[in-house]
């Protein structure tokens, strides 16, 4: 194994708790769980790099929903990634209701995830939420 991989049970319980942690809608924690300088990709559109942007458009998600749950339907762990299958519940400020499906990908180092990727339909969230990304 190599030695600067975060081991594999340790990445799943840091997934996974900062996947519960959108329940809670505090912005420190939910940065609280990322590198300095990680990637955050929402895969149909351009990547964000360092905590301040992952804050920035983390913030502009917690202002548009009122409720957010992001619900495993299946994990896969090994050293350093996890793969978290999900189903994304939100509730926007307006009562509608968003459920979206969605894969990510996690890379962790040091306790902290360094890069977060998220495949969606794009078209489906855009239609459910009446956002743009």
């Amino acid at each position: 194994m190599n030695a600067t991989l975060d081991p594999q049970d340790a990445c799943e319980r840091r997934v996974r708790d900062f996947l519960g942690a959108w329940t809670g809608r505090d912005i420190d924690a939910l940065c609280g769980y990322f590198a300095a300088d990680a990637v955050y990709h929402n895969v149909p559109v351009a990547p964000i790099t360092g905590i301040a942007g992952i804050r920035q458009i983390f913030v502009a998600f917690l202002e548009a929903f009122e409720a957010a749950s992001l619900d495993v339907v299946s994990l896969a762990a090994a050293p350093g990634l996890v793969i978290a299958e999900r189903i994304d519940r939100f509730t926007m400020r307006n009562g509608t209701r968003v459920v979206l499906p969605v894969t990510g990908v996690f890379a962790l180092r040091g306790g902290r995830i360094i890069r977060f990727s998220d495949y969606f339909d794009l078209a489906d969230f855009e239609r459910q939420s009446g956002l743009k990304l």
